[in-house]
């Protein structure tokens, strides 16, 4: 027997894992045969897990401002982390292991002994409610935790953290497809996989993890790296730029001592040339030391005159350069920002979609995404026809 693995991001709504009231999909006829593992109060949970490092926090803070009154508060309100966290488990589908079935009472004891190691295996996720549910279409499990880590350097040093929380654990994510969550849910679901096969039971692994996400994230991520790359050749060419500009204001002194040399030579020639030797004619005293004099005085002149022509072409360039690479930087940030903006939809779009699942049953949503794809290709091959068509009657 093969079976599939689901492993989704759930919305935390505990009174609906509860039952606190039943939903449009539930059978309450059947809820009594659900499991409540435990389900405690989270804000009872705070309390335990973070009272005392609160504590340790505040009696450090010199300004009142800076103090944290309420710590769950604090979470739940915060951009960067959330109180707790929620994973959804099932094996197999409404077809293959529905709960009225034997096939489904089996899927929901491998569920049961699944979560029995669950807490053991996950110390840093402090499980606060966890319920399986046999008044659906299909067994599944809810397992809400709350993340923390210890031994923190800022903030509490006991806090809410799920990407230190598993990396503790071992999970140490290398690029946004491959993040810690991923890494951790790939364990548990092999994890479910062996209970299943202690059952009977082999995994179905098709390998599917929102490779359209996947290759979102891939493209931020390079265009993340081209900005990096630009931002390099941004700042050497700034440098260099930089670097002209000290050589260029070196030089200008000099090129003004030789200006002024210039000028003091046509006013006066006299002033810097050497005094004639006792009895040196004119014509020796022109040949061995005034010609000599003056074409030392060119020389340095013409020589300065192109080092700083040659300079001030390349300031120019690099300048352009410069320019360049700036406008070059810009246009792909803006193009990141768009990226990050389409990152973002998609992920609303993906959460819209998962609540579609839960609310009608995975299975039921695809196959209405496939009925829909077949729907697509036979217009697709329609229209083709019709093209072909109009073509030959022409």
């Amino acid at each position: 027997m093969k079976r599939t693995i689901s492993a989704m991001v759930g919305q935390g709504s505990v009174n609906h894992n509860s039952r606190a009231f039943n939903a449009k999909n539930t059978d309450p006829e059947r809820s009594h045969l659900n499991i409540t593992y435990c389900h405690e109060n989270i804000k009872a949970v705070f309390h335990e897990l973070f009272d005392e490092a609160l504590k340790r926090y505040n009696d450090k803070q010199t300004r009142a401002d800076r103090k944290i009154e309420d710590y769950y508060e604090k979470i739940r309100s915060s951009k960067q982390e959330k109180p707790f966290h929620e994973i959804i488990l099932q094996v197999g589908n409404k077809d293959d292991m529905s709960a009225e079935s034997e096939d489904g009472q089996l899927a929901a004891a491998v569920l049961d002994e699944y979560m029995m190691g669950f807490r053991e295996r996950n110390p840093q996720l402090r499980v606060f409610s966890a319920h399986l549910h046999m008044d659906e279409a299909t067994p599944h499990l809810h397992i809400d935790f709350v993340p923390f880590t210890t031994g923190s350097k800022r903030g509490l040093d006991t806090r809410v953290s799920l990407k230190q929380a598993l990396a503790a654990q071992g999970f140490k994510g290398g690029t946004r497809g491959d993040t810690e969550w991923s890494q951790w849910v790939r364990s548990e679901k092999e994890q479910l996989a062996a209970v299943m096969e202690r059952h009977g039971i082999e995994w179905e692994d098709k390998g599917t993890h929102d490779k359209h996400l996947s290759v979102l994230d891939f493209k931020k991520e390079q265009r993340a790296k081209e900005i990096a790359e630009l931002e390099a050749v941004k700042a050497k060419k700034q440098g260099q730029v930089e670097q002209q500009e000290q050589r260029l204001k070196e030089l200008a002194p000099a090129v003004r001592n030789m200006e002024q040399l210039a000028a003091q030579f046509s006013d006066d020639p006299e002033r810097i040339l050497p005094e004639p030797g006792p009895l040196e004619s004119a014509k020796s005293y022109r040949e061995k030391k005034a010609k000599p004099l003056l074409a030392q005085i060119v020389k340095v002149l013409r020589s300065l005159y192109r080092a700083y022509v040659e300079l001030k072409r390349k300031y120019e360039r690099l300048q352009g350069d410069y320019g360049r690479a700036r406008e070059g930087n810009e246009r792909l940030s803006d193009r990141l920002q768009e990226t990050k903006l389409e990152n973002k939809a998609l992920r609303g779009t993906v959460a819209d979609f998962e609540r579609v699942k839960r609310a009608f049953g995975p299975e039921e949503v695809e196959r209405a995404v496939e009925d829909a794809k077949r729907r697509e290709a036979q217009e697709r091959e329609q229209r083709k026809a019709k093209r072909k068509f109009s073509r030959g009657a022409r």
